[in-house]
């Protein structure tokens, strides 16, 4: 069949085929990152099975990620016209070929990584164009030759990773040296077996670090002045034993840190390499065990000017009374991922200045009394030990402490009197612990506390004042698997807290009282929610300032949550919920948050909202409904988001989508309907043409989108479904004609949205103008004074209250429908003969009237004779005060109400005499109705 619609399918289809494929924004292989900066455009093709770079990425992009694919090689036109990419990353692929001049228009890269590759040469012109490229990383590739004019163009290189290639001699590596920015080369992992400055045919280099870890270096040998700079050298896990040739100290004047690890290289080589370095400040030992205990800590802590030793993974079970005893200027030592079980009483006897110490990762079940004398220290790391108690005097003398760290230890309980000297003190975290009770350790002191991390402990109860002397804290996080009940104001005096985590076995109003300055809140909910304080507040009220606000339930439960949950948050920018709202919100639940940009809400089993849900939120920028039942999106209120931007309906049961719902939301630039079950069908045909078409929004991955309707569609692509099965299937001709008709159907659809109710009453006075040419010569006499047109529902006042005064006082002769119709005769000719042959029409308007379509009828033919004679034949008479927006849609009412006469019975009152007179006058007059008319008006004009 031949229909207009089907033509303009086609045409859109035809347009769509017109536009440059650089105003698409659903990417084919890509996506681009949300973000509120419109300078900073994130473009991502990440694990897409890709071959080649693809050809649509935006000109706008300033990053660009084509990791985890299997593109083979970078040709000149890959990032052509893309002048504002400022990083690229293209790790994980099996480029082994780069054009020479691939990168020649990226004048404002900055960073380029190209990990695990199949390069195996950089060639002269490769880099070409890179002016501006701070940071260029090849690591695990194959790289065996590097072209002396490979770097010229790097005018501004400060990093080079070249590490795990094939690299075998050092002065393949000149040319890099000589760039005057560099600061940092990292070469470990290739088969480097010597270092010597007689092989680089360079003056001086600015390098800082040099990284040659995993390299068979046999000789080290600097024998002039080219690395005046040099701050930092590894030589981890070197596998042979290396000669050292520093033939003058000075030549590493600036040497401030050494790493060393394994034992490849001898304990002898170890002692000439510290002895060599006189301004060493740092040492790292790593897998060093056996030369640790061959007394290589004691060499190092001769140097003077050593103030931190790191020893990691040596397997030092036991600190003994000798390790450290010549490290007396240390100020930090880091034991980290040792199997330290024990520490001797006197073991840290030398290093009293130490102002840092990490124990963490190791075997501690309680607090070493060598730690009591540390009265300098400022940073205590005992994370992931055993620690299962702690002593009223372990931290007695740390009176300079400001961090501690005890978290993932084995706490069950903390004594009032554990952190009574931690006058200092600004973070704490005890979280994953065991914690069920604090004794009042948070009642006294610990003034200066900022930051307190009790996360995933067995607290039972919060009671009033258990945290009552942290004035300054600013983050507190008490969120577990497990709720906790909480009594009185527990939070009363943090009068500084920005930041709150709880889990809660209910909510209620005290539960926050004070937290004035709030900003953040994260709640755990694990078993009811009562939502309601002692005196039926809202649990937020209070929480003036409160810009974020996360609930979470891990249980199932059903809760009736009131539509006054948020009363008190003018402030909110930000609510995420989970599992939270069952199935349903109610329309009022964010009229107290007129600030809010973000809005969350998943794991709900939503499967429909009112669209006055979001009428309070204006300002709504991000929204994401993932994970719910919604199979219709009828929801999202037009124009009602003009600032919405970012919108995820992933995970939904969205089926057939109408576009035209994105289409009202003209900020929209992000669109995720990822993993819903849509229909390849003709009535997805608008929505799949303008995720083609459109040049705003995004539609995340949109070409992976699959088919999962009908049955012979599913597993195809959506975005490759065969639109010209809903194309006509006619010949040409029909398309033709049908195409010469849209012109037609545009006007008359103009004319129908902005017309339609002038040409109805227009064609309804047309009907009644040749009714009355019909019957003008058989109608002699009026054989009723008045019609009255009333809804059933009214019936008992008519019966009650008018009849009874204007026929039976008054002596009028009243048609009714239920008395006078003439059985067997259409009901729309009875309306007709009655309203013709009366004098005048009474309209009976209430409610019920305005929604009856008889009712509606009849007064549309009482209004056409009025237009039509001229006369005063139609009186109006409201039952009820009927406000102004009542009226709206009934704009013709309204009309006849400013010209004709109207009378209002609930204006009457008791006193119905002035009432029924004016009901006489009005039947009794016959002028032409004018303005003059509202004399015998007694509504309310205001309804007009």
């Amino acid at each position: 069949m031949c229909t207009i619609g089907s033509s303009t399918l086609l045409l859109v289809s035809l347009l769509s085929f017109m536009l440059h494929a650089l105003l698409a924004f659903s990417l084919k292989n890509c996506t681009i990152a949300y973000s509120e900066n419109p300078n900073y455009v994130w473009v991502s093709c990440q694990n897409h099975e890709l071959t080649a770079v693809p050809d649509d990425i935006p000109r706008t992009t300033t990053s660009l990620d084509i990791s985890s694919n299997h593109i083979l090689k970078i040709t000149r036109s890959d990032f052509r016209g893309l002048s504002k990419l400022g990083a690229i990353e293209a790790q994980y692929n099996e480029i082994s070929h780069i054009d020479d001049g691939a990168f020649a228009d990226l004048a404002e890269l900055t960073f380029l990584m190209m990990d695990y590759n199949n390069l195996i040469s950089l060639t002269d012109n490769m880099f070409q164009g890179l002016f501006k490229l701070a940071a260029l990383s090849l690591y695990k590739n194959y790289i065996s030759y590097i072209s002396p004019k490979a770097f010229q163009s790097l005018e501004n290189l400060k990093l080079v990773i070249l590490g795990s290639n094939q690299l075998h001699e050092i002065s393949m590596i000149a040319p890099i040296l000589q760039l005057p920015t560099l600061h940092s080369l990292f070469l470990g992992y290739n088969y480097l077996t010597s270092f010597e400055s007689d092989e680089l045919s360079l003056n001086v280099s600015n390098l800082r670090s040099l990284q040659l870890s995993m390299n068979p270096l046999r000789k080290f040998s600097i024998t002039k002045d080219v690395f005046p700079f040099l701050q930092s050298l590894d030589f981890s896990r070197c596998f042979s034993d290396i000669e050292w040739d520093v033939s003058n100290k000075t030549y590493l004047r600036s040497l401030t840190s050494l790493f060393f690890s394994g034992v490849y290289i001898s304990f002898e080589a170890h002692r000439v390499i510290l002895q060599t370095a006189s301004s060493l400040q740092t040492l790292s030992l790593l897998f060093m065990k056996r030369y640790i205990e061959a007394g290589l800590i004691d060499i190092a802590c001769q140097i003077s000017s050593l103030r931190t030793l790191v020893v990691t993974d040596s397997h030092i079970g036991i600190l003994d009374d000798n390790l450290l005893r010549s490290c007396s200027q240390l100020t930090e030592l880091k034991l980290s991922d040792n199997e330290l079980s024990e520490l001797s009483d006197n073991s840290l006897r030398s290093v009293t200045q130490l102002t840092l110490l990490q124990l963490d990762f190791n075997h501690l079940t309680k607090l070493p009394l060598a730690l009591r004398g540390l009265s300098e220290l400022k940073t205590l790391n005992l994370r992931s030990n055993f620690i299962s108690q702690l002593d009223c005097l372990d931290f007695q003398h740390m009176t300079r402490l400001t961090d501690l760290n005890l978290n993932h230890n084995r706490l069950s309980s903390l004594q009032g009197c554990v952190f009574q000297n931690l006058n200092n003190l600004k973070v704490l975290d005890v979280g994953e612990n065991a914690v069920f009770t604090f004794d009042g350790t948070f009642k006294a002191n610990l003034q200066k506390l900022e930051y307190l991390n009790l996360h995933d402990n067995a607290l039972l109860s919060l009671h009033q004042g258990d945290f009552g002397n942290l004035s300054s804290l600013s983050v507190l996080d008490l969120e577990s698997d497990t709720y906790y009940g909480v009594y009185g104001g527990p939070f009363e005096r943090l009068y500084h807290l920005q930041s709150l985590s709880l889990s809660l076995g209910d909510c209620r109003e005290e539960v926050f009282r004070g937290l004035a300055h709030l900003e953040n809140l994260t709640l755990h909910l694990t078993w009811k929610w009562d939502g309601s304080g002692q005196n039926n507040e809202p649990p937020f009220s209070n929480l003036q300032n409160l810009k974020k606000l996360v609930i979470k339930v891990y249980d199932d439960y059903e809760t009736k949550i009131s539509p006054d949950l948020l009363k008190g948050l003018k402030s909110l920018e930000y609510f995420m919920s989970e599992r939270f709202f069952k199935k349903s919100l109610h329309p009022d639940t964010f009229k107290y948050t007129p600030q809010l940009r973000s809005l969350q809400i998943i794991h709900s089993d939503l499967s429909d909202l009112s669209p006055e849900l979001f009428w309070p939120i204006p300002n709504l920028q991000a929204l994401d409904l993932s994970n719910n039942l919604f199979r219709a999106l009828d929801f999202l209120p037009p124009a009602n988001l003009p600032a919405l931007g970012w919108l995820k309906l992933s995970e939904n049961k969205l089926s057939i989508i109408n576009e035209s719902v994105f289409r009202s939301l003209p900020a929209l630039i992000y669109l995720d309907l990822t993993d819903n079950p849509l229909a390849c069908e003709c009535s997805n045909f608008g929505f799949n043409q303008w995720v083609l078409i459109n040049n705003q929004t995004q539609v995340l991955n949109g070409h992976q989108y699959s088919c999962a309707f009908p049955v012979s569609q599913q597993g195809n692509h959506f975005l490759d479904f065969d639109i010209h099965s809903c194309w006509v299937d006619a010949s040409f001709t029909c398309f033709i004609s049908s195409t010469c008709l849209i012109l037609f159907t545009l006007l008359a659809s103009f004319i129908y949205h902005f017309l339609r109710w002038h040409l109805a009453y227009a064609y309804y006075l047309f009907l009644a103008f040749l009714y009355d040419k019909k019957r003008r010569k058989k109608r002699a006499a009026h054989q009723f004074d008045a019609f009255v047109s009333y809804n059933v529902h009214d019936e008992d006042w008519v019966y009650r209250e008018l009849l009874p005064v204007l026929e039976g006082q008054q002596g009028w002769r009243l048609c009714l429908h239920h008395r006078d119709f003439e059985p067997g005769k259409l009901i729309i000719e009875n309306i007709t003969d009655a309203i013709y042959g009366s004098r005048k029409t009474i309209c009976i308007i209430s409610r019920h009237y305005l929604q009856s379509e008889w009712c509606s009828k009849e007064i549309q033919m009482a209004s056409f004779r009025l237009f039509e004679e001229h006369e005063d034949v139609l009186i109006l008479l409201f039952l009820e005060d009927i406000p102004t927006h009542r009226l709206s849609p009934y704009y013709r009412m309204r009309s006849l109400v400013k010209r004709c006469t109207y009378l209002s019975w609930q204006q009457a009152g008791p006193q119905t005499g002035a009432f029924w007179l004016n009901m006489r006058r009005a039947l009794e007059t016959t002028e032409t109705p004018t303005e003059h008319t509202h004399n015998l008006l007694t509504g309310d004009p205001s309804l007009i």
